[in-house]
């Protein structure tokens, strides 16, 4: 089986979107903007050596945003053909008749538009073939086996994807880029006495040759599995925690809700007027950088066309930005700060310690290596949520803990936080290390 080449190349795209936007016109928008995404990829799952699914996508959408004066429409559709295109604009120009008009919207200021349209290596094609896929995921999956504790799998799967994005507005704005992302992960249970655990491990690139090889992925698979085996309840008790790096990402993306201008105009974030004040302990400097060559939040413009540009979030604890996009901004007051759509590669500074040396400075506590439910309130702060990791004690782990639950408020976890390391773990947009904070409750039996 073979990819089919696209129909659609990156010029017959960018005409799509301009003939839309001249629709638009024509239909008596006073501004507009559209939007065309189209992805293709291959996904495939083994199970105990097995092939267990096989999946090819192939995903396309039109989107279309008008402005009649300051009453806002739009409207999407799957198909590219002239007639479904126009009927597409008519919908949104039906919409906006019908809305209220808001002070706030419209296009971002012309101004404000990217023109240095670098090219950031976000495309790397991987040309493997589903048999091929196959035989990566199997040979993942058979190193994740090799371990005699392991009894069972869920399988390891292996994604490999690549999409192309055009974005253009009445301000003669054509911005595109095409981005790939490869992904392989494998789940593995371990027995033990009647005890049963379940654990994974994963990687993902831009580039393939990026990847992690299929056995490094199961071996490590496998070897958290077992190592959760024997899993105990620890007692009710408040007491340092450390988050391993995967698990600290968390709680910076509960920060950058906090921080985002539709939390902040709705006054719905405990972080409301926390501009220039202390969030985080003098440890915390954040940095957004949309700039990285390769990165997962890597683009030279936001979702509105705006550039974004590099700049400090955090400055040893102090907050020093929001992350707005046009419409937030002006009903606070402000300018887009290049976040339509979200942050671009949001860095937590490193330390200088790794994980192991962040236990020892704990000394006694919790760390953990997976949280469990959803139970984060972004308008008080409060923070509860299910966690499995492991007790230790002398700086060393002593054994696995399940079943508990650690609680606290993220305002007075954020300026507890006493350490980070320096084990970084890039696989998102948000590029954390693991964290030590001071004391969190901890509910066990």
């Amino acid at each position: 089986m073979k990819t089919e080449p696209s129909p659609y190349t990156k010029d017959k795209l960018e005409n799509l979107v301009q003939s839309c936007l001249a629709e638009a016109k024509q239909q008596g928008a006073t501004s507009a903007e559209a939007s065309i995404n189209v992805e293709h990829g291959l996904s495939v799952t083994a199970r105990l050596g097995e092939a267990e699914t096989l999946e090819r996508h192939n995903d396309r959408g039109l989107g279309i945003t008008i402005y009649m004066g300051q009453k806002k429409g739009n409207a999407s559709t799957t198909s590219f053909e002239p007639d479904a295109i126009k009927d597409a604009v008519t919908a949104a120009c039906n919409i906006a008749k019908f809305t209220q008009e808001d002070d706030c919207a419209g296009l971002a200021e012309a101004e404000l538009m990217a023109t240095d349209m670098q090219d950031l290596e976000l495309d790397h094609p991987w040309g493997v073939s589903p048999e091929e896929a196959l035989e990566i995921a199997i040979s993942c999956e058979n190193a994740a086996r090799q371990d005699d504790k392991i009894s069972n799998s869920e399988g390891a799967s292996l994604t490999s994807s690549r999409g192309t994005t055009i974005y253009a507005n009445s301000h003669d704005f054509v911005g595109s880029y095409s981005s790939t992302r490869h992904n392989l992960s494998c789940v593995v249970i371990a027995e033990q006495d009647g005890n049963m655990q379940r654990d994974y491990w994963f990687a993902t690139a831009r580039d393939p040759n990026n990847l992690d090889s299929a056995e490094s992925i199961g071996k490590k698979a496998a070897k958290r599995t077992v190592s959760r085996l024997g899993s105990r309840k620890i007692s009710t008790q408040t007491t340092p925690v450390v988050f391993e790096a995967n698990m600290a990402r968390s709680l910076f993306s509960h920060f950058i809700s906090a921080v985002s201008g539709g939390s902040l105009y709705r006054k719905a974030s405990f972080l409301i007027d926390h501009l220039d004040k202390k969030v985080f302990s003098d440890s915390i400097t954040i940095t957004e950088d949309p700039l990285i060559k390769g990165g997962f939040g890597s683009s030279t413009f936001d979702l509105e066309g705006v550039a974004t540009k590099a700049r400090t979030l955090v400055d040893k604890g102090v907050l020093k930005g929001y992350v707005l996009s046009s419409y937030s901004a002006r009903k606070l007051a402000m300018q887009t700060t290049g976040n339509a759509g979200g942050v671009h590669n949001l860095e937590i500074q490193a330390g200088s310690n790794d994980l192991d040396q962040l236990l020892k400075t704990m000394q006694k506590g919790l760390l953990v290596t997976e949280l469990i439910g959803h139970g984060v309130n972004t308008v008080t702060g409060d923070y509860s949520r299910g966690a499995v990791g492991y007790w230790v004690e002398d700086g060393e782990i002593q054994y696995p803990v399940d079943e508990i639950t650690i609680a606290g408020n993220l305002k007075d976890m954020y300026q507890k936080i006493v350490e980070i390391g320096n084990d970084v773990d890039r696989r998102s947009n948000i590029i954390t290390p693991s964290l030590l904070i001071d004391n969190m409750t901890i509910a066990g039996s």
